[in-house]
């Protein structure tokens, strides 16, 4: 090399690197690198719906399996902010449900990036200064497009455990305000599902199926809009059932049987949405949309 010709700077070539380096850059992502199937999920969504002329609502639960395949954008792409850059790493994702009963149809598709966001360094006026940047408060973005209509940005952290702590979570709707006569939980206690299926505790399947595993190491990734994410929504969406948080945690483990150890992949997830006046009280009950499964890397 001359004296002329120096390596170009950081962020201005994107150029891949080995499979060991792109896991080191994906940090706490690289275990979702590859696909993963799973036939023991569950949604759970209440509707708007009508009954004689007045307001009420439709609850719908699905029993589905999943396909989930995880690619890894192979370069960091650079973020420049005049003193400071930030070079985001991640993967692209997309995913099909099939319901498991009745047409055995497409019941949802999604496509969307899970992004890496820890590296940001100094850069006055030259070439990158390497590790020395004030660190984020959150490092996780998860970017969902639906074909509903909405787009999601959600925000959050990952932290590694032994065991998976996954909590109790109820996708009961918010009864304060609702009138009696709605009956508004019996759909929800009593339905074909309810020996299966708790509404009351969502994530019990996830529980159940780790009750029985010998589980040596846990990733968690937990994202939420409310840390600085958002939701978009076309206007229909908005107007009838306006979604206004989405939370997420996956929960990515090492599995042991015998002499194999396996990735396995669990998660919880809601939607808020929001529709059907309260009674006499201000604003709309709020109805939990809920989905969870789990899934292994083939």
């Amino acid at each position: 090399m001359n004296q002329n010709t120096q390596p170009p700077l950081k962020g201005f070539t994107r150029l891949a690197g080995t499979p060991e380096q792109i896991a080191n850059e994906l940090g706490p992502l690289a275990d979702l690198a590859g696909t993963w199937k799973g036939a023991d999920g569950w949604n759970l969504i209440a509707v708007p719906s009508q009954k004689s002329g007045q307001p009420t609502f439709t609850l719908l639960i699905h029993q589905y399996s999943e396909t989930i395949t995880f690619t890894p954008i192979t370069a960091p792409v650079p973020n420049r902010g005049g003193a400071t850059q930030q070079f985001i790493t991640g993967l692209m994702y997309d995913l099909t449900i099939t319901n498991l009963n009745d047409d055995h149809g497409v019941l949802h598709i999604e496509n969307g990036m899970w992004l890496n966001m820890a590296d940001i360094e100094v850069q006055p006026d030259g070439p990158v200064v390497e590790g020395v940047a004030t660190p984020q408060q959150f490092t996780i973005a998860r970017q969902s497009a639906i074909p509903h209509g909405d787009v999601v940005i959600a925000l959050g952290n990952a932290t590694t455990s032994v065991l998976p702590n996954i909590p109790s979570i109820s996708a009961l709707p918010d009864p304060v305000g609702l009138p009696p006569v709605f009956g508004y939980t019996d759909q929800y206690t009593t339905n074909k599902f309810q020996d299966l299926f708790k509404a009351t505790n969502i994530n019990a399947t996830l529980t159940s199926t780790a009750a029985k595993q010998t589980i040596t190491h846990v990733t968690t990734i937990t994202v939420d809009t409310e840390n600085g994410g958002n939701i978009s929504n076309i206007p229909f969406v908005d107007k009838f059932v306006n979604p206004t948080r989405f939370q997420s945690t996956f929960w990515i483990e090492d599995v042991v049987s015998g002499d194999v150890t396996f990735k396995q992949l669990q998660y919880s997830q809601q939607a808020d949405l929001n529709f059907i006046k309260k009674f006499k009280l201000d604003g709309d009950i709020l109805w939990p949309h809920v989905n969870v499964n789990t899934l292994v890397k083939i």
